[in-house]
């Protein structure tokens, strides 16, 4: 934190507010918030800072706090295991509240949704909180939980398209060099598509790189 601090306050030369956010499911104990250098007789340094360990935050106190950060850190504070799909819930419900652009709200539900994987007897749970709603509250938050689903199979259609790739460019042209293999990986689903068409047509690795500088 201090490391942080100086070479922030160096680069700008304007006061800076340091803040620790910890997110680690453990230790419980209270973590430091202080950073001392002493010799005998002399303190030359006592660099004090602000510490959120959001496992000893109790969620319960963010509730009705309409603020986009609290909805998504809430996944991260004490919550007992039998609060898991209420607290999935409740972070929805008032993120569906506070009307956020699509980019920010997808940000948020994607944070939740990562912290808070439900088993099947959890999601039912979450499934009855989510039907106690008006429609269209209950709209808001379905929104968002599809979002996860649509885009969870575009991820899972690409990964399986790489990987069909991949080994079929093995198979005609050998062993891709690192550097193809990368710019492999970070083709779009339907550029892989067309690759996995293409690529029946090639008889040297060239005609990746061909193909590569043709598609960027």
């Amino acid at each position: 934190m201090f490391r942080y601090f100086s070479r922030l306050h160096d680069r700008y030369d304007l006061p800076v507010y340091p803040i620790a956010l910890l997110t680690f499911d453990e230790p419980f104990k209270e973590q430091t918030d202080n950073y001392t250098i002493t010799f005998p007789g002399k303190t030359v340094l006592d660099f004090r800072y602000e510490v959120i360990q959001l496992n000893r935050l109790n969620w319960r106190d963010y509730l009705n706090n309409p603020n986009p950060v609290a909805c998504a850190l809430m996944a991260k504070m004490q919550i007992a295991s039998e609060d898991r799909p209420r607290v999935k819930f409740e972070s929805l419900r008032l993120l569906a509240t506070l009307r956020l652009d699509e980019t920010r709200w997808k940000l948020i539900s994607g944070f939740v949704d990562e912290y808070l994987r439900l088993n099947l007897p959890e999601q039912q749970q979450f499934q009855g909180y989510l039907a106690r709603l008006q429609p269209e509250e209950r709209e808001g938050v379905t929104m968002m939980t599809t979002s996860w689903k649509e885009e969870g199979r575009v991820e899972g259609r690409q990964e399986e398209a790489l990987a069909i790739v991949l080994r079929l460019l093995s198979r005609r042209i050998g062993n891709l060099p690192l550097e193809q293999r990368t710019q492999v990986q970070q083709l779009s689903l339907g550029q892989l598509e067309q690759l996995g068409e293409d690529l029946l047509d090639f008889r040297a690795p060239a005609d990746l790189t061909q193909w590569l500088q043709q598609n960027p």
